[in-house]
């Protein structure tokens, strides 16, 4: 059988239980900021997570509802649209990473971290100096 023109990848599943499986991960990584997974598919959640960003931040409610059909809860869909959209507003492109880890016990696959490229979790600004966390402290 010839290979050309089938994009991505089947992960050894029907349709329906791949979509649920990408949907599944995406939202894992939106609630937990960083997950591992196999190598395989990291790469397959990663262009669908980024696309996922790219209309949050463009915002709207048509851009909204669709990112909230393409996640699995509603919680997911309005932390990325809410929280992490505006956090990631300095790029164009780019927002993922994956990075290669160990190899998994049992079948010895290719495990894969795969996480935001910009630090979410620093929201607030780090005070640089001593003089002015001892001003904050006093007001």
């Amino acid at each position: 059988m010839h290979r050309h023109g089938y994009k991505g990848r089947k992960l050894h599943r029907e349709t329906d239980q791949r979509l649920a499986l990408i949907k599944g991960l995406a939202e894992a990584l939106i609630i937990n900021e960083q997950i591992t997974t196999t190598h395989a598919k990291a790469k397959e959640v990663l262009p669908y997570l980024e696309k996922l960003i790219t209309k949050a931040k463009a915002g709207g409610l048509h851009n909204r509802r669709q990112v909230i059909s393409s996640l699995q809860t509603l919680q997911a869909a309005n932390k990325l649209v809410d929280e992490l959209a505006p956090k990631l507003s300095a790029r164009n492109s780019g927002y993922l990473r994956i990075k290669r880890s160990t190899t998994r016990k049992g079948d010895n696959a290719q495990m894969a971290v795969i996480q935001f490229v910009d630090d979410l979790r620093a929201s607030e600004p780090v005070i640089e100096t001593k003089e002015a966390a001892v001003e904050e402290a006093k007001s």
